[in-house]
């Protein structure tokens, strides 16, 4: 495979020097904070502390060198310490090795079959509360090893022994885990060259020391031997292989789905190669094989590590390699520092990074979007029954609470204020679902009564058509009127034509009307569109023009081209009343009132209609500035009117300050020409006696304007520049081909 058709190995083999300046001082900052979270996750885990190192070196060398993702690190997560306890609860830690294993040959099925993105498909809203439960569990159960204790295997057991674990606290280990506690804590409020240092590191040295210090005895880690003694091939579980392949695609789904969105998250704070999902979960799989051959930890893409490596200023997956063998090199060379570590030290970590999981961001998250409910339901149910329980009893609500919303529909009757017209308004998903509510909103229209139904629905079923159909004849035998307003993507008139589908978009109105009328608007697109507008938008107007009925008031006096991609109103974000248009060929205002129409619109816009401004608007890939340009002949009455923009093609040809700058801009000769007409033609309005009047007397406001139909923008053109319309002066930006 050539290194130019993936990004990711590109990246694999940085240079010497990059290596140097970034990936290395990267790697030792990412060792500091992995060696204690690795050690802390083994003994919450209630697996051999060796377990822990074991996994934080394989998840470093053999994810960081096979994995997709540049930047991910991988190791022992918090995320899998419930599953990890329960496994080794239930099997035994042999055992639990060859699950690991297992699991990651899975994750490996997974990548090759190319399935990785379906994995981020699950609910991100169970995904926060999984890891929050987890969190909570772990914090539940640390909190009695910072006592002085042991934790229990359930967490009901672990609140209701709390007091009795209170009574009988150790003062020395209390005061340990409260000081790496604090530390954890406070560490981000440090000055920056002191963050510098990891505060996990830092928490565990400091309660070290304290309890080296501290009089009487402290329980402290067990490591029995050097890391090569620990390492030793898993054995095959016991029991039924119902619950033994249960637990293995409960490990290889829940370290999937938390490295996927490790490496989303990372890809985020990140530039550079995005990440191959598929070969990270094949990355990750072979690390997990390899863990579990060895006697570790499941391994996970974790995002705390990961995170550190990006702001570390790592450059490529060197620093994630470099980090597992620190860990190696410090587990083999200096055992007998971990063996000091007290255990309520480790608590305290594990306190911190349980609490840490609970994430109020996403509790708001939660309660703004609707799914409180679902992110509860799944926190109780990973800490009062299990992991993946508690990961199945969220999924379901959270797709009851799809269905339910995806099948929701609105239907409200009520009579309209001061008329003694009735509105019925149906929104949402209207089917066979929806009919007791349907019947029981529509019985609440009086017999005889003008009604108006607005439809906004996106999905129409024929149960509900045919009732509302129904309703409609029974309502309009007793003397009332039924006018349909439909403003969704889904129309009455499709119901009878075909089975049911979901609306994507407005349909085109043939497919709308009834079959007596398609063959006229097929004939004429104008009152095809009348047609739609009288549908979907008119009972919206009619408020708005109600009030403009006896006259109009408009702010400006918009001359434009008459070419049919300008839509003043859209371009202006402008309604009804807004702008008094005159629109001809080249938007050109000819001079000593050679023009009877224009100097009409100009005289009535000023003088009757007291208008404030005068804009004049060109455009690009005018054909009138097309045929000045070439000085094209037509022999018909173009030419003449061409006649009056000579001046513009002789301005531009001289090198209109506008011009030049136009094309600084990268804009095309003819748009270039365009510009200059238009401030020609605002030379021209400053000379008429009209308009001058009004700017000296009322301070009438003269602007120009160019609309750039490829890219969708306005830019502002004087008499003699051009700048873009955003809220600040400046240049037009270079405009790409």
């Amino acid at each position: 495979m050539s290194t130019d058709t993936d990004p990711a190995l590109r990246t694999s083999l940085p240079s010497l020097s990059a290596l140097v300046r970034y990936d290395l001082p990267a790697s030792f900052v990412v060792f500091l904070v992995a060696l204690p979270l690795s050690l802390g996750i083994a003994v919450a885990s209630g697996a051999p502390v060796a377990a822990g190192l074991i996994a934080a070196v394989v998840g470093g060398v053999v994810a960081g060198l096979l994995g997709g993702s540049t930047l991910q690190v991988s190791g022992p997560a918090a995320g899998l310490t419930v599953v990890v306890a329960q496994t080794i609860d239930q099997f035994g830690w042999k055992a639990a090795c060859f699950i690991t294993a297992a699991a990651g040959g899975l994750q490996i099925l997974f990548g090759l079959s190319r399935i990785a993105r379906a994995a981020l498909a699950i609910a991100p809203v169970v995904v926060h509360a999984m890891l929050a439960g987890i969190g909570l569990t772990i914090a539940l159960q640390q909190v009695h090893v910072l006592l002085g204790g042991s934790s229990h295997s359930s967490a009901f057991e672990n609140i209701t022994e709390l007091p009795r674990q209170l009574a009988g606290l150790h003062g020395g280990a209390v005061l340990v885990g409260a000081v790496v506690i604090a530390i954890m804590l406070g560490w981000k409020y440090m000055p920056p060259r002191i963050r510098a240092v990891p505060g996990p590191l830092v928490a565990v040295l400091a309660g070290t020391v304290l309890s080296l210090v501290w009089p009487g005895g402290m329980e402290r880690i067990a490591l029995n031997g050097s890391l090569f003694d620990a390492i030793g091939l898993p054995a095959i579980p016991h029991g039924g292989w119902w619950t033994v392949s249960l637990a293995v695609l409960t490990v290889a789904l829940i370290a999937s789905v938390e490295s996927l969105l490790s490496a989303v998250a990372v890809d985020k704070m990140a530039q550079g190669p995005r990440t191959n999902l598929d070969r990270e979960l094949v990355g990750q799989g072979a690390a997990n094989v390899t863990s579990g051959l060895l006697g570790g930890l499941p391994v996970t893409g974790v995002i705390v590590r990961s995170a550190t490596n990006v702001r570390a200023g790592a450059r490529t997956r060197a620093s994630a390699i470099l980090h597992g063998l620190w860990v190696l090199v410090f587990a083999v060379a200096l055992p007998g520092v971990v063996q000091q570590i007290p255990k309520a030290a480790l608590a305290g970590l594990l306190i911190v990074v349980g609490i840490q999981l609970v994430k109020l961001a996403h509790i708001r998250l939660a309660q703004r979007t609707g799914d409180l409910l679902v992110y509860t339901v799944t926190v109780l149910g990973v800490v009062f029954l299990n992991l993946l329980d508690g990961v199945l009893i969220g999924l379901g609500v959270a797709f009851a609470l799809l269905l339910w919303r995806v099948v929701r529909v609105t239907v409200v009757a009520a009579p309209v204020p001061g008329t003694a017209q009735w509105m019925v308004s149906i929104d949402g998903t209207c089917t066979f679902l929806a009919l007791p509510k349907l019947s029981a909103e529509l019985a609440k229209v009086p017999a005889g009564v003008d009604v108006l139904v607005e439809l906004s629905v996106d999905f129409l079923d024929h149960a509900a058509y045919e009732a509302i159909h129904e309703w409609a004849g029974r309502h309009e035998n007793t003397g009332g009127r039924v006018e349909f307003v439909e403003m969704g993507p889904v129309r009455m008139a499709a119901a009878e034509a075909g089975p049911p589908a979901r609306g994507r978009s407005r349909r085109i109105v043939d497919e709308v009307l009834s079959p007596w009328r398609r063959t006229a608007v097929r004939a004429d697109p104008v009152v095809a569109g009348v047609v739609a507008y009288h549908r979907s938008h008119a009972h919206l107007m009619r408020p708005l023009l109600d009030v403009l009925r006896d006259g109009q008031e408009p702010d400006s006096l918009f001359v434009t081209c008459a070419d049919s991609r300008i839509v003043p109103n859209v371009i202006t974000n402008s309604g009804p009343g807004d702008l008094f248009t005159v629109r001809n060929v080249g938007n050109l205002i000819p001079p000593d009132g050679r023009d009877a129409s224009m100097e009409a619109a100009l005289v009535y816009a000023l003088d009757k209609l007291d208008v404030r401004s005068v804009v004049v608007c060109g455009h690009s890939g005018c054909g009138a500035m097309e045929a000045l340009y070439g000085e094209a002949v037509t022999g018909s009455g173009l030419d003449d009117w061409l006649a009056h923009a000579r001046t513009s093609l002789d301005r531009f040809r001289l090198g209109h300050p506008v011009a030049l700058a136009a094309a600084a801009a990268g804009f095309p000769p003819v748009d270039q020409l365009g510009m200059v007409n238009v401030a020609v033609q605002l030379e021209t309005l400053y000379a008429h006696p009209v308009v001058r009047r009004g700017v000296e007397e009322r301070g009438v406001v003269l602007s120009g304007l160019f609309f750039d139909i490829a890219t969708a923008r306005v830019v502002e053109v004087t008499v003699d520049e051009i700048a873009e319309i955003d809220g600040v002066d400046h240049p037009v930006a270079a405009r790409s081909a």
